[in-house]
């Protein structure tokens, strides 16, 4: 046995034990050994470029329109609803709070599926998933020849002075914790969902954050999609003094592009990442996939897209922030690595989508999509790592995901 494997050996055997997919676990592993490599997953300033400008929504031809809701039927709808409400008092999904009028955002969801004519699909995690089918039983016109969820994975926690696997006696479940919204790819494989997808005759998938309502499917940007042959798009937004924190667009000098998280940018950077008119476009976490492409591309690469790591130092009990801490690593779903190019495969500035006014989308603000060339040179997509600051001093813990 190698010493990296001799390293490992204790996360294999407590992931196999919990019954994780070896695709999953060799996922992990892949991320566990860059950080015992010492990658910080740091992105300096001195080597991006800002994005000047992207495609206008409000200028998309009615065409477009016409062809994505040709399209709806071969479309699935995938909320990415792993989160629970604890710090807003909920003991369940984060998505069970009542909005308006005694509906939930669940209820909401639902409503929208329903009115647009699409398949909706949750990424539940283990934790609100029985929660969440329990509502959307109430909408008999969700039930077609699909499940209406799948659930995310989860990982152990790291411990950051040993690298070791984190230990925690006396709640064993908080020595785990979910690799967030860039296991999304991996999911999709090892629950046999993206295959089931593509038996079924669906195409496409729009993915979006469960409590952005107003991230509703946007037949013309489907149509954009479909009459340009794109396996990836990624709806992006004008940064406004709200979003300083917030990931933004970026290039790298060979034009390729990438998502930049705040966990990503070093220290003395922190300026410039928070200068909106130099980073102009802002992550609206909305997705659009080619899923017959996003599976070629997955068994070519092994099922590893190496997304780029963000460390993110967190405490063993998230609750009380003077405990020991702890350290997970995930890989982001940023679009880093992705070539955008033109029809005759030059590469190219990626061009804006901008809503209009009458868009449902919050704040009427300007929604942007990014797109990428059929050959999916991205090695990035949902997953990466982040890195935050940690409560307390003591030691950190570490967890490979997204």
């Amino acid at each position: 046995m190698t010493q990296d494997a001799a390293h490992f050996a204790p996360f294999a055997q407590r992931m196999a034990d919990e019954g994780l997919p070896n695709i999953f676990i060799a996922h992990f592993a892949h991320y566990y050994d860059k950080l015992r490599q010492g990658d910080d997953g740091l992105i300096a300033e001195g080597d991006i470029r800002p994005v000047r400008s992207l495609d206008n929504a409000e200028r998309l031809s009615p065409r477009l329109t016409t062809i994505g809701s040709e399209a709806i039927s071969r479309t699935v709808i995938i909320k990415l609803n792993g989160g629970l409400g604890t710090s807003m008092g909920l003991t369940g999904p984060k998505s069970l709070l009542v909005v308006k009028d005694g509906l939930t955002f669940l209820d909401i969801i639902a409503r929208q599926a329903n009115e647009i004519g699409a398949p909706l699909l949750l990424m539940n995690s283990f934790a609100t998933d029985a929660q969440s089918l329990a509502v959307l039983r109430q909408y008999p016109r969700l039930h077609v020849n699909l499940p209406l969820s799948f659930c995310q994975h989860k990982q152990p926690k790291i411990d950051a002075a040993t690298l070791a696997p984190a230990e925690w006696p006396d709640d064993r479940e908080l020595e785990w914790c979910p690799p967030g919204h860039g296991d999304l790819y991996t999911a999709l494989v090892t629950s046999g969902m993206l295959d089931r997808l593509l038996r079924a005759g669906i195409e496409y998938a729009f993915v979006s954050n469960a409590d952005n309502l107003g991230a509703v499917l946007d037949p013309s940007i489907l149509g954009y999609i479909i009459d340009k042959g794109l396996p990836f798009l990624m709806e992006v937004a004008d940064r406004t003094a709200a979003d300083r924190k917030g990931g933004h667009l970026a290039r790298r000098p060979d034009g390729r592009l990438l998502l930049r998280e705040i966990a990503q940018c070093p220290a003395d950077d922190l300026p410039a990442f928070q200068d909106i008119e130099r980073h102009r476009y802002f992550n609206t976490n909305n997705l659009w996939l080619h899923l017959p492409t996003l599976r070629r591309t997955l068994v070519a690469r092994n099922h590893e897209l190496d997304l780029p790591m963000i460390r993110n130092r967190k405490t063993v009990d998230p609750r009380d922030p003077g405990l020991d801490a702890r350290l997970p690593v995930g890989d982001g779903h940023g679009v880093g690595h992705c070539r955008v190019r033109r029809g005759g495969g030059h590469p190219r500035a990626a061009r804006a989508l901008r809503a209009g006014e009458e868009d449902r989308r919050p704040a009427g603000r300007a929604l942007r999509r990014l797109s990428v060339d059929a050959r999916l040179s991205c090695r990035a997509g949902p997953g990466a790592a982040r890195t935050a600051p940690g409560g307390g001093t003591g030691r950190g813990v570490l967890s490979p995901g997204g």
